[in-house]
């Protein structure tokens, strides 16, 4: 009866130690929200079909984390080139950092109401990052050219939600948002570069809808997960290595016993 004792405690044994081990492989955050995209537009102007580009290039903490663009035209809308987003998450400590950039961008839509000459704007970069301590966003803009529309003079550093008035003459024709942050249900940021938003009604309506430039999605932060301690997992392959012996020796005992044993 004893070797089926011992078999038996050692099935059991062997149970606990794969269960150690399990646990001491390092084991990854929950992935967070971090993501991105370089444009998107929702556009219809007066007397036109509507014009639609869904975010393009995009980026996720699940992947993939970047994506670049060379150019992109949306007819009668904008054109933009240097496209480049990164979105990734810290597996260790759960933190997220996204970023958005435009290297260039004219808005063809606004040439007719700015005079014969498309607004432009270079180097839109947005950035967000999520910490254990919250969220935080930034934007940068190389140069901005609002030509008749509007002041289009920017500094280093952009307050959150600047919001410049496009008028043509006394008619406010649209608006435009720069480093637009906006505090999402779910607990994360999203950081605008630059969203036009086209004023429905009035005097001064072109149309109506939204085109947006360079955009960061973070946050919330997940929790870090806890990694087993790298003595814990030798410490149960010694176990099982032992184990492995104790029942080699086992099995050469019973087959040189006397079959009478």
């Amino acid at each position: 009866m004893r070797p089926i004792f011992l078999r038996s405690g050692g099935l059991a044994v062997t149970a606990t130690v794969a269960a150690l081990i399990a646990t001491a492989v390092p084991a990854s955050a929950a992935t967070g929200g971090a993501s991105a995209y370089g444009v998107q537009v929702t556009v219809t102007l007066l007397g036109q079909p509507a014009v639609t580009q869904t975010p393009i290039p995009v980026a996720n903490a699940s992947g993939p984390t970047s994506a670049s663009l060379a150019s992109l035209t949306v007819p009668g809308v904008l054109s933009a080139s240097a496209l480049q987003v990164n979105a990734t998450q810290n597996p260790t400590t759960g933190e997220d950092k996204s970023s958005a950039t435009v290297g260039s961008a004219t808005l063809g839509l606004l040439t007719a109401a700015a005079g014969g000459t498309a607004p432009s704007a270079s180097a839109i970069t947005a950035t967000c990052d999520a910490t254990q301590a919250g969220e935080q966003g930034s934007t940068t803009i190389g140069t901005l050219n609002l030509g008749t529309l509007g002041n289009g003079s920017v500094g280093p550093n952009i307050a959150p939600n600047t919001t410049i008035a496009l008028h043509v003459g006394t008619a406010t024709i649209a608006t435009l948002v720069l480093n637009e942050q906006i505090h999402n249900p779910d607990g994360s940021l999203t950081v605008n570069g630059v969203h036009l938003r086209l004023l429905t009604g009035g005097l001064g309506a072109i149309g109506s809808g939204d085109v947006i430039l360079s955009s960061a999605t973070c946050g919330p932060a997940a929790l870090p997960t806890p990694i087993a301690s790298g003595v814990g997992l030798w410490a149960g392959l010694s176990l099982l290595a032992a184990i492995g012996v104790t029942a080699g020796l086992l099995r050469r005992r019973r087959a040189n016993a006397p079959a009478n044993a």
